[in-house]
């Protein structure tokens, strides 16, 4: 945070850091939907309306609720992110530790996409958001979280498991949402230079450079960093090359006006195979790390399986105290993705003979370019989120807009890999997309006596899709042409088709949260939530649904409490939601780049969950959490990938120049789909991860300070199986199963010196 340096403004001088922390605090009250501020999570006087002294359980635990909670959430600090992550981590590991959450990269931490599950719930059923903003795919609500915001760009989180309130904003408010913070600024000036080597040839290097308070009475702050990651990965020829750059400015324009801008990119090569796993029979042939081959007469050659996918993500925000209790965030933002993706086909055709191999020859039924896949994905989105609130004595007025506008291209095209991809004129499908988005919200939070507070809210969510699909080989089909199969050309038929869908929900919040002690606090909560449909829905011949789907609908009942003090931290909660017009995607067995997304009825996901951090003495503390619940289909069976319960224990080391934990995350049986509901069971994953710190702050004049991290990943050296998909089941495993696993055991040896 901003410190000491004086910011002159309207003849007074005020400290730089006060004017900020005074309006982090405000805008932390005035926008509660808004992720909790770290200070937050300390004591509270309702009576002086003032924060007290932070209590030492709170100062050391790495996740834990906030007194001002009302609702399930877990603030994970930046001490976590900072040295308790592998330094090539993405921001899944961010999650990690916070209760039913859980997340594996068979490939490595890092390197790799590592979809989050939370209370059951799998990634597309909930929001991630940076700084308030929400960021998804378009086709779906899903994320990827390998290439937006590696973990050093990462400050902390807020995870709040429930819809939250009628302020929370975003496509998929259905299963909660995953709140990433960006980094604080600091107020003296400096420069950190990373290197860090460890396990499959995983080289990283970083330069940051921290300006501290700069140019006329200190009123900027500048944070840039810039990384780049290499590795053979775990998995056979699934190499890894990440370059990413962010920078965060900051400039206070008043003692009641600040302005924040944020900008990152990054691009990510490797050679991920579509399909994401190997089958049993390749593990068993050749072993757990088995992905891609070197044998460029087989699909799985690692050259004919490539990714390059660019991100990029920009705000401008605007926070001000307007006077009389009024105070205004705006936030006008951008981001976008682009993935092109060639993916292996078949063994090529036109292949001459060799030995005992007959040649294969190109014919009408199997055309020559019909051998591996041009895939593209990609979007740009824009929008902008408003919020202002008035507080008075009878309590706080919240309302705003948020507008968002996605424009999304995707398409899958036969290509020739042997002939520098060279594409089949007719697409296998191509598209375009526009999606609308706008969401009012108004909700009031009642002051009654000094310590209770009930807020009930409303908000609108409005979402429009605009579709234009190509003539096609797979989704909406030729469209009444003729397919030439030896020249790939269609003839005839209509060019494209056009169709549009509207979704509306209204969505009601009533919450209650009561001070019961300055260090214990009670909520309850009562939140509906919704899900826009995934796009697939409409990959059918002509485009045409007779019955477009409806928004997913969620409605979470949930209470809890949240209590601090030196010795302990403890946040207890149970929790019950129901889940409306559920979909299922699962990957087309006929056709593996392909998902296919059906209806699935209604779930219900319920259970009781808790943390606690609890203070040993002489600098050790321990950390647990647990869950307990279950979620299931009206039909009884197990919705597919939700564990019956998950914990999580940590013993921290933090004394001198020493910062140091293990963690280890165990994660109950649950189930995987195949032949029927519920065919393969998982059974538990243990996973443990052992980190060692130390800073050397007396270093002369040669640095600042140099911490130097080993860590492990990893520890025991486990291969548990993750996830199979498949058409088989217990009983009847298939050598074609897809399975994923743990990967080995990993190690990392980092530096980093500041100047």
């Amino acid at each position: 945070m901003y410190r000491n340096a004086p910011l002159r403004t309207l003849g007074q001088s005020l400290p730089t850091g006060l004017v900020l922390s005074v309006l982090t605090c405000a805008v932390s009250a005035a926008f509660a939907a808004e992720p909790t501020d770290l200070g937050t999570v300390g004591a509270f006087d309702s009576k002086t309306n003032a924060t007290a002294a932070i209590p030492e359980a709170a100062k050391a635990a790495t996740s834990q609720g906030s007194l001002e909670a009302r609702s399930a959430e877990s603030v994970v600090s930046d001490n976590y992110v900072r040295n308790f992550t592998s330094p090539v981590s993405d921001y899944s590991q961010v999650f990690q530790i916070t209760p039913g959450a859980f997340s594996y990269s068979p490939n490595g931490v890092g390197q790799g996409n590592a979809g989050t599950t939370v209370r059951g719930l799998t990634d597309s059923q909930y929001l991630i958001t940076f700084d308030g903003i929400p960021f998804n795919d378009t086709n779906g609500v899903s994320h990827h979280s390998y290439v937006f915001f590696p973990a050093q760009v990462v400050g902390g989180a807020v995870i709040d498991r429930s819809p939250g309130s009628a302020a929370t904003i975003g496509q998929a408010t259905f299963g909660g949402s995953l709140n990433l913070l960006s980094r604080d600024l600091d107020s003296q000036q400096r420069t950190s230079v990373t290197g860090s080597f460890g396990t499959w040839n995983t080289k990283l290097i970083a330069a940051e450079h921290e300006t501290g308070q700069f140019g006329p009475d200190g009123a900027s702050n500048l944070l840039v960093n810039a990384q780049e990651m290499k590795s053979d990965g775990y998995q056979t020829y699934n190499n890894q090359d990440r370059k990413a750059f962010s920078a965060k400015y900051q400039y206070a324009m008043s003692a009641n006006t600040v302005l924040t801008a944020f900008t990152s990119y990054m691009e990510v090569k490797n050679n991920q195979l579509d399909a994401g796993a190997p089958t049993r029979g390749q593990i068993a042939q050749f072993g757990d790390n088995y992905l891609n081959s070197n044998d460029p007469t087989q699909s799985n050659y690692f050259g004919y399986n490539l990714y390059d996918v660019m991100t990029s993500f920009q705000y401008v925000g605007i926070t001000s105290n307007l006077g009389g209790g009024w105070t205004v965030d705006d936030k006008l933002y951008n981001y976008g993705y682009h993935n092109q993706q060639n993916i292996g086909g078949p063994v090529p055709v036109n292949v001459p003979a060799t030995g005992t191999t007959p040649a294969i020859l190109a014919t009408a039924q199997i055309p020559k370019n019909d051998t591996g896949i041009d895939k593209l994905n990609s979007y740009h989105t824009t929008g902008n989120l408003f919020r202002i609130s008035k507080e008075s004595e009878m309590g706080i007025l919240r309302t705003g807009l948020w507008l968002e506008y996605a424009n999304s291209y995707r398409h899958q095209l036969n290509s020739n890999e042997l002939a520098g991809w060279a594409d089949q004129v007719t697409p296998r499908f191509s598209e375009t997309f526009q999606t609308y988005t706008v969401q009012p919200y108004l909700e009031y939070e009642f002051k009654i006596g000094n310590d209770l507070k009930i807020t009930p809210g409303l908000k609108l969510a409005d979402y429009k899709q605009d579709y234009d699909h190509l003539q096609d080989l797979k989704k909406v089909g030729l469209l009444g042409g003729t397919l030439n199969k030896v020249t790939g050309v269609v003839t005839g038929g209509l060019p494209d088709v056009t169709n549009s869908v509207h979704y509306t929900d209204v969505l009601p919040s009533l919450d209650a949260h009561y001070m019961l002690r300055p260090n214990w606090s009670a909520y309850a909560q009562y939140a509906a939530g919704d899900l826009i449909p995934p796009t697939g829905a409409f990959d059918v011949p002509f485009a045409k649904v007779l019955t477009p789907p409806k928004a997913q609908k969620s409605n979470t009942f949930q209470v809890g409490t949240v209590w601090k003090s030196d010795r302990y931290t403890l946040d207890v909660n149970a929790y019950n939601v129901k889940l409306d017009n559920s979909y299922t995607c699962n990957v087309d067995p006929l056709d593996p780049t392909t998902q296919v997304c059906a209806a699935s009825g209604t779930e219900t996901t319920r259970g009781v969950e808790a943390e606690s951090t609890i203070l040993l003495g002489s600098g050790i503390s321990l950390y647990v959490n647990g869950t307990l619940g279950s979620t299931k289909y009206s039909n009884g069976a197990w919705v597919a990938g939700a564990p019956a319960n998950t914990e999580t224990l940590g013993l921290i080391y933090a004394d001198g120049g020493w910062n140091s934990a293990v963690y280890t995350k165990r994660v109950g049986k649950l189930y995987n789909d195949g032949a029927t509901v519920s065919s393969y069971t998982i059974n538990p994953v243990v996973l443990t991860n052992l980190f060692v710190n130390y800073t050397f702050k007396d270093t002369g004049k040669f640095a600042k300070q140099a911490k130097v991290q080993l860590a492990f990943n990893n520890l025991f050296n486990r291969h548990s199986i993750t996830g199979i998909t498949g058409n088989g089941s217990d009983s009847n495993p298939l050598s074609t199963d897809n399975v994923t696993l743990l990967p080995a055991r990993s190690a990392s040896l980092t530096l980093t010196v500041d100047f």
